[in-house]
């Protein structure tokens, strides 16, 4: 008996898309799919299963994805400000060159998920499963990332100013590049970090004392930490 062939990829172009239409066009076991163009601004999404879909340049702007199954997804330029991704599965998931700004991440898991050039300004991660979780060349100003670790990762260009980074564990980090500008310390650890080239502008010395104890800074920055005293360095 010949095997029966298997179905092609859902490639949606340039479509407005509902909940209803989505859970038409999702049925279990196809292969994923890729929503180009898309939009599903303001849809509730929530417990949708997207698993390994593509979302490339698709509106997503306020959308809802709340326990929805977005394990190793693909989004590439897509706008989605405001959108909710509560307690929703972001195991392995990329994105790219997305706007993210005033997202929610509250409990969702984001264990191995990669931010590649996004903007995540004011974006909120409280409670979010992160083991894993990787950003670069980024925009988190502002920020809630109150507990998540990023021991011994290597963090290029992050923007983190006025960031909530209270109780994060930097430890052993190598910062490339990026800001700390004015962020919020409280109980952040440092030990051991590389904070050569990362802006301090706004870290007192008091603060330095405490939470970058054995972390590593360039003499310039030591000197713009004790011009901040008023004192004159020569």
């Amino acid at each position: 008996m010949t095997a029966p062939l298997p179905h092609p990829p859902l490639h949606v172009i340039d479509q407005a898309l509902t909940r209803a239409d989505l859970a038409t066009l999702l049925a279990p076991g196809e292969e994923p799919a890729v929503f180009e163009r898309c939009s599903f601004e303001g849809e509730d999404l929530s417990r949708l299963n997207f698993s390994r879909a593509r979302f490339i340049r698709c509106n997503l702007v306020q959308a809802r994805f709340e326990r929805a199954d977005l394990s190793g997804t693909h989004w590439q330029s897509c706008r989605a400000a405001q959108a909710d991704f509560h307690l929703a599965d972001l195991t392995e998931a990329h994105f790219d060159h997305c706007d993210l700004n005033n997202t929610a991440w509250a409990r969702c898991k984001l264990a191995s998920a990669q931010f590649t050039g996004v903007k995540l300004t004011g974006a909120h991660f409280t409670n979010a499963q992160t083991l894993g979780l990787a950003f670069s060349d980024s925009l988190l100003v502002g920020a809630d990332l109150r507990g998540l670790s990023f021991r011994k990762q290597t963090l290029e260009g992050l923007d983190l100013s006025e960031a909530d980074l209270s109780g994060c564990d930097f430890r052993d980090a190598v910062f490339k590049g990026g800001s700390l500008r004015d962020a919020h310390l409280k109980n952040t650890q440092f030990e051991r970090a590389d904070l050569r080239s990362v802006d301090l502008s706004g870290v007192s010395i008091a603060m330095l004392m405490h939470s970058f104890k054995g972390s590593v800074i360039s003499g310039e920055q030591a000197a713009r930490l004790i011009e901040g005293l008023g004192v004159r360095v020569d």
